[in-house]
C-alpha cells in the first residue's frame, strides 16, 4: 500500500491564501489569533467540564468531546496555514498530502456524529424530560460517542484508500491552502470517476446519515415547544437547544458546501474550508459559553476555585 509505487513525485506545492507578502502578514496574525482563541476556547470548556459536578451530564459530556474533537480538527489544518504564511515555498509531501486528508476526514466525520447525538440527547430532554434520566444513561452516552469515532475513523480510512491508489505524475501544484481530497483530484492522471463517484456517496451517506436525524430530532422538538402554553416554558425550552442549532448550522452549511461543490480553486472555495475547518472550532466554545447560563456559572465557579 505504499504510495511511492504509484507516485512520480514526491511532494506538493500549495498556493496557499495570498502570494503578497504583506497580506500574508496581515494573514498570519488574523490566523494566530484565530488558532490561539481556539485553542484557549475549547481548553477552558473541557476544564470547565472536568472541574465542575454540575455539567456532569450527558449533555456536557458530548459537548466535552466537541471541544476535544475541535482541538483536533484546528489542529490538522491551521499550523501548516501559519507556517506556509511565513515561507516562500509552501510544499507538503504526498505521505503527509494524504495523512492530512485522513485527519480532516476523521475529525469532520466525529464532529458531524457527535452533533446528530446531542440532537438526540436535546430531543430526549425536552420532549420526554421525566425519562430523561432512563433514556440518557452513561452506558448509552459512551456508546454513543464510541460509535461516532468508529464511524468516521472507517469513513476516513476508506476514502484515504481510495486517495493513496491515486497516481500523480508532472502537476504537483495545489491550487489551495491545504489537502483536502477534491483539490487533489485534477493533479491525478490516473482515472478518478470511481474515487469520486466513492467520495461523492460517502460524504452524501456520511452527511445525511448524521443531519436527518437531527432534522427529526428538532421537528420532535419544535413541535413539542409549540405545544407549551407558556411564554416563559416556550422561551426556556428553546434556550435549552439555540447553541447547538447555531453549532449545527455553521458546520453542515460550510461543509455540505465544501465537499459537494466541484471544486474550482476560486475565493469561495477558500473561505469556505477556513470557515468549516479554522472559523468554526473557534466559535463553538464561544457559542456555548455565550448562551448557556449554566457554563458562566460554571466558569466563575472554576476560577474562584484556581485562582482565589
Amino acid at each position: 500500500m505504499a504510495w511511492s509505487n504509484h507516485s512520480v513525485i514526491s511532494e506538493f506545492v500549495l498556493t496557499g491564501l495570498s502570494d503578497d507578502p504583506l497580506i500574508q502578514a496581515l494573514l498570519f496574525v488574523l490566523f494566530l489569533g484565530v488558532y490561539i482563541l481556539t485553542m484557549t476556547g475549547n481548553l477552558m470548556l473541557l476544564l470547565v467540564i472536568t472541574a465542575d459536578s454540575h455539567l456532569h451530564t450527558p449533555m456536557y459530556f458530548f459537548l466535552s468531546n466537541l471541544s476535544f474533537v475541535d482541538l483536533c480538527f484546528s489542529s490538522v489544518t491551521v499550523p501548516k496555514l501559519l507556517k506556509d504564511l511565513l515561507s516562500a515555498k509552501k510544499s507538503i509531501s504526498v505521505e503527509g498530502c494524504l495523512a492530512q486528508v485522513f485527519l480532516v476526514f476523521f475529525s469532520s466525520g466525529t464532529e458531524a456524529c457527535l452533533l446528530s447525538v446531542m440532537a438526540y440527547d436535546r430531543y430526549a430532554a425536552i420532549c420526554h424530560p421525566l425519562l430523561y434520566g432512563q433514556v440518557m444513561r452513561n452506558e448509552l452516552c459512551v456508546r454513543l460517542v464510541l460509535v461516532s469515532w468508529g464511524v468516521a475513523s472507517l469513513n476516513a480510512t476508506i476514502i484515504v484508500l481510495l486517495a493513496v491508489n491515486l497516481d500523480f505524475c508532472e502537476a504537483q501544484t495545489i491550487h489551495h491552502y491545504t489537502c483536502e481530497l477534491p483539490a487533489l483530484f485534477p493533479l491525478s492522471c490516473s482515472d478518478i470517476s470511481i474515487t469520486v463517484d466513492v467520495l461523492l456517496c460517502s460524504s452524501l451517506l456520511h452527511g445525511l446519515g448524521t443531519f436527518i436525524p437531527i432534522f427529526f430530532s428538532y421537528a420532535r422538538i419544535v413541535s413539542a415547544i409549540l405545544g407549551i402554553t407558556s411564554t416563559t416554558g416556550r422561551s426556556k425550552a428553546f434556550s435549552t437547544c439555540s447553541s447547538h442549532l447555531a453549532a449545527v448550522t455553521l458546520f453542515f452549511g460550510s461543509g455540505f458546501l465544501c465537499y459537494l461543490m466541484p471544486p474550482s480553486g476560486s475565493s469561495l472555495d477558500l473561505l469556505l474550508s477556513l470557515q468549516y475547518s479554522a472559523v468554526t472550532p473557534m466559535l463553538n466554545p464561544l457559542i456555548y459559553s455565550l448562551k448557556n447560563q449554566e457554563v458562566k456559572a460554571a466558569v466563575r465557579r472554576t476560577l474562584r476555585k484556581y485562582l482565589l
